[in-house]
């Protein structure tokens, strides 16, 4: 029996392992990497896959989400998709807050946003009035933002805390503070300025608080009529406020031929304005015909009536030696006001006493001075020029004053029709006021209908009546004018389409910035989703590296089996001496 014994095996055979380690360890690498970057491929497939399959379900989601908002009656605060901006109308009267959203802008450049009044759990418009006007801030100005605190205090509660920071909140004044010295204008804004931003987190700027123009207000007023995609039919828009009169309508981009002086006036009451997001798309363009009438709103206009009554009756007094208004036993008889109302007329130190005589026609004819028309064809109010209405192919909403003069009390509001209006008028002139008041107590008028509604609804609907068409000359059978408050349930305000020029904007930032952030991935979705042939070319590429990568450690394998037997003889002819052979029996 032989008998032979080995050692240092290991040394040997680590000298055999030493050869095979480096290149098995690069192509190992290789091969990994070229695994990882095959993973890496399919997973971005699947993902790219996941995403263009799920578009366009998505984009179907998208469209019945928008149709769902339309309808909701309650804004769901939840959403994150939803934006939020806050208008002030800083009015002669009172100044609102107007809360307003959008949903996310569609993607394509030609369309507008979609701005809606923001609902509360009641499904009722989340808007707030405070009175006075912010005009009473004139002396005191450094209480201006005291005086709007309630107002942002109550948007704050109703946008979600995280929006607060991206909410633009937009503070104009209109008739009220144009009535103020420039001087005191810029004191109020100033103080809103400083001082709102450090309590509220809203989009605050400089630039966001001003006095509007008339102009302005009016077109902001055309804007509304026109929220939703694509380019549709506008109506004209009649706005009386208590302080200032307003009318906007568009016009057609050619004109008549008209005389130097009144193209020239057509040219400054003439706004165009592009409602889009990019100026270089002119489907939203309007051309307008706007202007307002400082001193003609409701509340402006009695104080002129009385002014020229107290004047006159004054004036006669003295001519005539008579006592007429000196004292409540021989008053004035107002014409303007409810039969057997008593009224004082205070100015300075001259008093007048006065009492109504309900005369509907006489209360007209003493109003038309007021309007200070002009003799021109194309004037209207004041001698300002007018454009030409073509009353057979237009139609106007009355807003304001229009609606409360047709609704509050007599309780005709909607289709106007000027001589249902003039009877309904003239009957409510004609009533003792002693049974107005008791009908006002048995709920017969407007839950809105106060008393100086009452008092002075003789006055403002005779006002009306004259301005629509002695100063506008509207057809007194014009039958396309409607009184509203709400349009579709919507309040629509020139506060609307305040916003929605102030953020036209928006849409068109929006899609610069996506298009940046999909800048970096646009490549992919190019490359593996809509080009296969190119994803299964690297994944050929792939497998083929790895059958060549497999067929190289094949060909090493064998090469080092058949480089190894001569060794291995050589190594054990060295070896068996040095260990020793014992051969025996």
């Amino acid at each position: 029996m032989a008998r032979i014994s080995f050692s240092y095996l290991c040394p040997a055979s680590w000298y055999f392992t030493v050869p095979t380690v480096s290149p098995f360890s690069r192509q190992r690498v290789a091969f990994l990497g070229l695994f990882f970057i095959s993973c890496l491929l399919l997973l971005m497939l699947i993902m790219d896959f996941r995403h263009w399959g799920a578009s366009l379900p998505r984009d179907k989601q998208y469209e019945r989400y928008l149709a769902r908002v339309g309808e909701l009656e309650a804004t769901d605060t939840e959403d994150p998709n939803l934006s939020y901006g806050l208008v002030v109308d800083c009015g002669s009267s009172g100044s609102r807050i107007f809360v307003y959203f959008w949903p996310r802008h569609n993607g394509n450049p030609h369309d507008l946003l979609d701005i809606k009044q923001m609902r509360d759990r009641n499904s009722q418009p989340v808007v707030k009035k405070i009175k006075p006007g912010i005009s009473a801030m004139a002396d005191t100005p450094e209480h201006a933002s005291d005086y709007l605190r309630p107002l942002l205090s109550f948007a704050a509660a109703h946008v979600p805390v995280k929006k607060h920071k991206e909410t633009p909140l937009y503070i104009l004044c209109t008739a009220g503070m144009r009535l103020l010295p420039e001087r005191k204008q810029l004191a109020i804004l100033a103080d809103l300025v400083k001082d709102l931003p450090l309590e509220f987190d809203f989009l605050f700027s400089q630039s966001q608080a001003e006095v509007i123009s008339g102009k302005q207000e009016e077109s902001d007023a055309e804007a509304p009529q026109e929220f939703a995609a694509g380019r549709r039919r506008t109506v004209g828009i009649l706005d009386m406020g208590g302080a200032s009169l307003q009318i906007a309508y568009e016009v057609p981009t050619s004109t008549s031929v008209l005389p130097p002086k009144q193209e020239e006036a057509a040219k400054i009451l003439l706004a165009e304005f592009n409602l889009g997001c990019d100026v270089q798309h002119t489907e939203h363009v309007y051309r307008v015909y706007v202007t307002t009438f400082l001193g003609f709103g409701g509340n402006f206009a009695r104080q002129r009536y009385e002014d020229l009554v107290l004047n006159e009756t004054l004036n006669k007094n003295k001519l005539l030696g008579q006592k007429t208004g000196l004292s409540p036993d021989n008053p004035f008889l107002d014409p303007c006001l409810p039969v057997g109302l008593t009224d004082v007329v205070e100015r300075s130190s001259q008093v007048l006493h006065v009492r109504g005589k309900g005369d509907w026609a006489t209360c007209g004819a003493m109003l038309s001075p007021l309007l200070a028309r002009s003799s021109t064809s194309q004037a209207s109010l004041n001698g300002i020029y007018q454009s030409p209405i073509d009353f057979n192919n237009s139609e106007f909403y009355g807003f304001s004053e229009f609606f409360y003069c047709t609704e509050d009390v007599l309780r005709i509001g909607g289709r106007y029709h000027g001589p249902t209006f003039a009877k309904a008028a003239q009957d409510y002139c004609g009533m003792a006021w002693s049974v107005l008041t008791q009908r006002f107590k048995n709920g017969l008028y407007s839950s809105h209908a106060d008393e100086h509604r009452l008092k002075y609804q003789c006055f403002k609907s005779a006002w009306m009546y004259q301005v629509l068409h002695e100063g506008f000359r509207f057809p007194y059978d014009y039958s396309n004018l409607r009184t509203a408050q709400l349009v579709y349930d919507r309040e629509v305000q020139w506060t609307l389409g305040a916003i929605l020029y102030k953020t036209r904007f928006l849409p068109l930032r929006d899609l610069r910035q996506e298009g940046v952030r999909q800048a970096h991935s646009s490549w992919f979705r190019l490359s593996f989703v809509y080009n296969h042939y190119l994803f299964l070319a690297c994944i050929l590429v792939v497998l083929l590296a790895i059958i060549l990568y497999l067929l190289r450690l094949r060909r090493i394998h064998h090469r080092q089996t058949r480089a190894s037997a001569p060794l291995n003889l050589l190594w054990i002819e060295e070896v068996v001496p040095m260990i020793g052979v014992q051969v025996g029996p």
